[in-house]
């Protein structure tokens, strides 16, 4: 059984900044990938960004160039780092673990960013 906890949501002004981080316990298999989606009041979830087991990544375009995900693979941990928040970033982050066979969804943090 996996469990996906996600930390660090907040309150922040626009142009702020804040780290979200997602920590993953149990039974992982080492080739997997993982994600961050978010949901917005009224609106469907929706991809964020995305790292490999081996460090590759990809970003929705909205966020490119604002936010960075990584992670570490000693603490079965992912980061996103979010700079240059805008009020249009605000709604709850989801953490998304994946490998052949396993989707695990974390229970999401909010995010709000304040005008």
């Amino acid at each position: 059984q996996v469990q996906l906890v996600e930390s660090g949501g907040g309150l922040v002004q626009a142009g702020g900044s804040l780290r979200l981080s997602c920590a993953a316990s149990g039974s992982i298999y080492s080739l997997n990938t993982m994600s961050w989606y978010r949901q917005a009041p009224g609106k469907q979830r929706e991809f964020v960004a995305i790292i490999t087991d081996s460090g590759s990544t990809n970003y929705a375009d909205s966020v490119k160039g604002r936010f960075t995900i990584s992670r570490d693979n000693v603490k079965n941990t992912a980061y996103l780092q979010m700079d240059s928040l805008k009020p249009e970033d605000t709604a709850v982050y989801y953490c998304n673990l994946r490998w052949p066979g396993n989707d695990s969804w974390g229970q999401g943090t909010q995010v709000t960013v304040s005008s």
